[in-house]
C-alpha cells in the first residue's frame, strides 16, 4: 500500500460522532508507511477521543489495513479543532450531537497485564477491583482474558448477566460490576474463535454493557503480547497499566515485554505488583519459594514504582460467602491490596 491507498481506504470510514466520513472531516491527519516491515502508522482526528466509539473505530482501521496487506498498524488519535467541530456539530441532528457525550468518557481504564500465564494476574485483578470498591469507588471489571476467563469463578459468581432492551447488565459482586466471556460459554467450552470474532466480543463489552456510573473500569488482560492483548492496547489508548510478575528473574524478564507493549502503545504504567513474593510459615519466617528481586528489578527496568508485594497464600472463605480468590478486608493480604489501591487512587488524582 501507498499513502494514497491508505487514505482512500480509511476515508470511507465514519467519524463515530459526526456520522460523516473521515474524508469529509479531513480526519486523516497523517500516514506513515515502513515498507520493509509492512507497518502502517496513521494519525486520525475525530470529534471526541478516549471513548468506546473511538475503540470501535480503531478496530475497524486495524481490520481494514490488515485486510489490504499491512502486517502491523499503529494508530494515534487527536480531537478535531474547535472550529471544525463546531461546523460539523451545526449539521448534526440532535441525537447525533448527544452521541458525542459518551457514558464512559469520564471513566478511568486500568489494564492489568503480565508477560506470561500463571503469575496470578487474575487474582490480582479481582482483589484490586474489590479493594477499590472498599475504598468507596464505583468499579467495573472486564475479564478480557477471552481464552482463559476465570473471574466469575474466582469471585464466586453464580448469577448471569441480564439482557434487557438490547443492553447487557453486568453481574454485581462484592461491590464490583463484572462482565466475562465465561458468562456466554456453555459448560466451560474452549474458545476456538479467531481474532476478528474476539474483537467483536470485546467491542460488545464496551458498547453494549450498561456499566452505569463507575469511576474505574479494570481489564484483566490476556497474558503475553499476542493479538488479543495488542488489540486491547490499541482499543484503549488512554488506559493506565499495572504489570504483574513473580519474584523469579525469568518471570520478570518476560513481564518486561508486556510493559514494553504498554509503552509502545502510549499507555502509562502505574507500577508493578510482585505476586507470590514469599510464603510466611506459622513461625512468621518468610520463605522465598520463587526467588527474590523480580518485582523491584522489573519496576526499575520499566522506570516505574513497585506498588506492592503479595505473599503466597489462600483466602479464607465459607459456603455462605463463597469467593475463593478474594481476601477479606481484615486479612493481612487484604490490607496489602487496600494499600496498593490507595496508591493507585492517589496517583490517578494527580
Amino acid at each position: 500500500m501507498n499513502e494514497q491507498q491508505v487514505k482512500e481506504l480509511l476515508g470511507q470510514l465514519q467519524d463515530p460522532f459526526l456520522h460523516k466520513t473521515l474524508a469529509e472531516t479531513n480526519g486523516i491527519v497523517n500516514v506513515s508507511i515502513k515498507e520493509e516491515k509492512g507497518h502502517v502508522s496513521v494519525k486520525i482526528a475525530i470529534a471526541k477521543t478516549n471513548t468506546p466509539e473511538q475503540m470501535t473505530l480503531q478496530m475497524k482501521i486495524v481490520e481494514v489495513l490488515k485486510e489490504n496487506g499491512a502486517q502491523s498498524v499503529g494508530i494515534r488519535f487527536e480531537e478535531l479543532s474547535a472550529e471544525a467541530l463546531e461546523a460539523f456539530r451545526g449539521q448534526a441532528t440532535e441525537s447525533e450531537a448527544q452521541d458525542i457525550l459518551s457514558p464512559l468518557s469520564s471513566v478511568q481504564f486500568i489494564s492489568i497485564a503480565s508477560g506470561k500465564g500463571g503469575v496470578g494476574k487474575s487474582t490480582v485483578s479481582v482483589n484490586m477491583a474489590v479493594a477499590l470498591s472498599r475504598l468507596g469507588k464505583k468499579v467495573g471489571l472486564i475479564d478480557a482474558d477471552i481464552y482463559g476467563f476465570s473471574v466469575p469463578d474466582m469471585m464466586g459468581i453464580s448469577e448471569m448477566p441480564v439482557v434487557k432492551d438490547n443492553r447487557i447488565y453486568p453481574v454485581e459482586r462484592l461491590g464490583v460490576k463484572v462482565i466475562s466471556m465465561g458468562f456466554f460459554v456453555e459448560n466451560n467450552a474452549p474458545i476456538v474463535w479467531r481474532g476478528p470474532m474476539l474483537g467483536k466480543v470485546l467491542d460488545q463489552f464496551f458498547r453494549d454493557v450498561e456499566w452505569g456510573d463507575i469511576d474505574y473500569l479494570l481489564l484483566d488482560l490476556p497474558p503475553g503480547t499476542g493479538d488479543v492483548a495488542l488489540d486491547i492496547h490499541q482499543m484503549l489508548p488512554s488506559s493506565k497499566e499495572i504489570v504483574v510478575t513473580t519474584p523469579h528473574p525469568t518471570a520478570a524478564f518476560v513481564a518486561a515485554r508486556a510493559g514494553a507493549m504498554a509503552l509502545q502503545t502510549n499507555h502509562d504504567i502505574l507500577g508493578v505488583i510482585e505476586n507470590m513474593a514469599w510464603y510466611e510459615s506459622k513461625s512468621g519466617e518468610k520463605e522465598y519459594v520463587f526467588g527474590r528481586g523480580g518485582g523491584p528489578k522489573l519496576a526499575d527496568e520499566l522506570r516505574t514504582q513497585l506498588l506492592g508485594q503479595i505473599p503466597l497464600g489462600q483466602p479464607d472463605w465459607t459456603g455462605d460467602d463463597f469467593a475463593p480468590s478474594i481476601y477479606a478486608e481484615d486479612h493481612a493480604t487484604g490490607q496489602i491490596y487496600l494499600a496498593i489501591a490507595r496508591q493507585i487512587v492517589e496517583k490517578l488524582q494527580k
